[in-house]
């Protein structure tokens, strides 16, 4: 097994943590480190929950994307939304970005996230056939 560290140059970097982990095996696993709504150099885009989900899903694109994957690959998500935040108005944002891609997902409130200023973290699993 192998296990490579994910970070799309798209993305702002982080010594304490990557944005996605690939495994390789039979199948690669890639694991997408919870994303919120920040720009490629880190700040949190302005607009509220609408506008950071979109971005949180982007974010999840890029990480997809540099691996050769898409939403089709996608096995499960976790969205965070700090309480008092519409998961409506998230979704309908992220909609338009994320297309009709189905997933097994969790939705959840949380009293904060790890960064003061987000207001959603997405978390995914893909599963990336081998050929």
């Amino acid at each position: 097994m192998e296990v490579i560290h994910v970070n799309p140059p798209t993305l702002h970097t982080s010594p304490a943590f990557s944005q996605g982990v690939l495994v390789r095996g039979d199948h690669d696993l890639l694991q997408v480190g919870g994303q919120n709504g920040t720009d490629a150099s880190g700040a949190i885009v302005p607009g509220g929950i609408g506008p950071q989900t979109e971005q949180a899903m982007r974010n999840v694109l890029a990480v997809l994307e540099a691996v050769g994957a898409d939403q089709a690959n996608v096995i499960r998500m976790s969205i965070l939304l700090v309480e008092g935040q519409s998961f409506e108005e998230g979704f309908a944002a992220a909609m338009p970005v994320w297309g009709p891609h189905v997933t097994a997902i969790t939705g959840a409130h949380v009293a904060g996230l790890g960064r003061a200023d987000a207001l959603v973290e997405i978390e995914a699993t893909a599963a990336i056939p081998r050929g």
